[in-house]
């Protein structure tokens, strides 16, 4: 399924918070178009640090980020947004005083062509926007929120989209609706890092998948052969314990 290229490619990056204190120590990572590719670990491993590198809101102080063959290592975010990379984060992903439609028009800031068909593409990936677009964000449930956090995203079309931990805080409910939600947009055609702490959904849905433990990247492979690891399984995944 793969071209021969990577859409992303993370080369040996190292990052961090404070200066000569990297989380990342040497982290690589790729991912092809059209792909989904989980990033799981333990708290503190650096799954979130990784995804605020390749976005632009942390500089890696070694390494290289490549982006659509192009060196993104240094860019700002509004530079990578602009080349087809959109980032949900954990919190704060919504404009909470702003109603839903408000909302996706306000993903959609940099774009010149008429919103509504991309509202409408929208609406029809998460029905439940559509019956909510009057509403204030502040008054949806969490994974209502989670709904149009991922729909302000996709109202760029980006190439690559980087969810960190989708589920978080959500029903067990919630989280199949989420994940279902996240295969739907990659069938798509949007290719999605997903850093998650639901360790085995996220195997069980991705491509492929990286394990990071104290900033490195410790295994890597098929989803379903990560999943089925005995060492991956013991160190990481527990029993039925998602990380």
């Amino acid at each position: 399924m793969y071209s021969s290229a990577p859409l992303l490619e993370v080369e040996d990056v190292w990052a961090g918070y404070v200066k000569d204190l990297d989380i990342l120590q040497g982290v690589n990572f790729r991912i092809f178009p059209g792909e989904i590719v989980a990033v799981i670990g333990p708290n503190g491993a650096g799954k979130s640090t990784l995804a605020k590198t390749i976005f632009g809101l942390l500089s890696p102080h070694r390494g290289k980020v490549t982006f659509k063959n192009r060196s993104i290592t240094g860019l700002k975010s509004n530079q990578i947004v602009q080349m087809g990379m959109c980032y949900v984060p954990q919190i704060s992903n919504v404009f909470a005083s702003l109603s839903v439609e408000e909302n996706l028009e306000m993903g959609a800031y940099i774009r010149k062509t008429a919103l509504a068909p991309l509202k409408d593409r929208i609406y029809g990936t998460f029905p439940v926007l559509a019956t909510r677009r009057r509403q204030k964000a502040g008054t949806l449930s969490g994974g209502e929120r989670q709904m149009l956090a991922m729909g302000k995203a996709l109202m760029l079309e980006p190439s690559l989209l980087l969810l960190d931990e989708p589920s978080a805080a959500l029903s067990p409910v919630l989280v199949s609706s989420v994940f279902e939600q996240i295969q739907q947009i990659n069938q798509g055609g949007t290719a999605i890092v997903l850093v998650e702490q639901n360790a085995r959904r996220a195997l069980a849905m991705a491509h492929r998948g990286y394990v990071l433990d104290t900033g490195r990247d410790r295994f890597s492979g098929p989803g379903n052969e990560l999943l089925n690891d005995p060492k991956v399984a013991e160190l990481y995944l527990g029993a039925g314990r998602v990380h």
